[in-house]
């Protein structure tokens, strides 16, 4: 249960610093925040599988970088779903989901 609220806390710090570094994402506060991750962490395990399942052709075809665009899929939908979440464009959401995992990696590395 630890590692899960831990988990929770860095996506949500993570979410924070990428909307203060892209101009397009905003977060009013730290509990839309938490939530976002909450709802990121559901989108990840229910519906990234069942789109990268149904893309498989495509993914393999573009060597794996259309990965990148069912993360920007994911993200801009965890928006939608989020209160307090807004993400103006798909290159915004784009941008966002890559800063999003780099800086979400270097946090879990630090804190582990």
């Amino acid at each position: 249960m630890l590692n899960f609220l831990t988990t929770l806390v860095i996506t949500a710090l993570s979410m924070m610093i990428t909307s203060y570094i892209i101009p397009g994402i905003t977060i009013n506060n730290f509990q839309a925040a938490l939530l976002a991750a909450f709802i990121f962490g559901i989108v990840n395990a229910i519906v990234k599988p069942i789109l990268v399942f149904f893309t498989l052709p495509v993914t393999i075809l573009s060597l794996g970088l259309f990965l990148f665009v069912i993360n920007a899929i994911c993200f801009s939908l965890v928006a939608y779903f989020t209160p307090g979440l807004r993400i103006n464009s798909f290159w915004d959401a784009l941008f966002g989901s890559i800063l999003l995992s780099f800086i979400s990696s270097l946090l879990n590395n630090w804190l582990k």
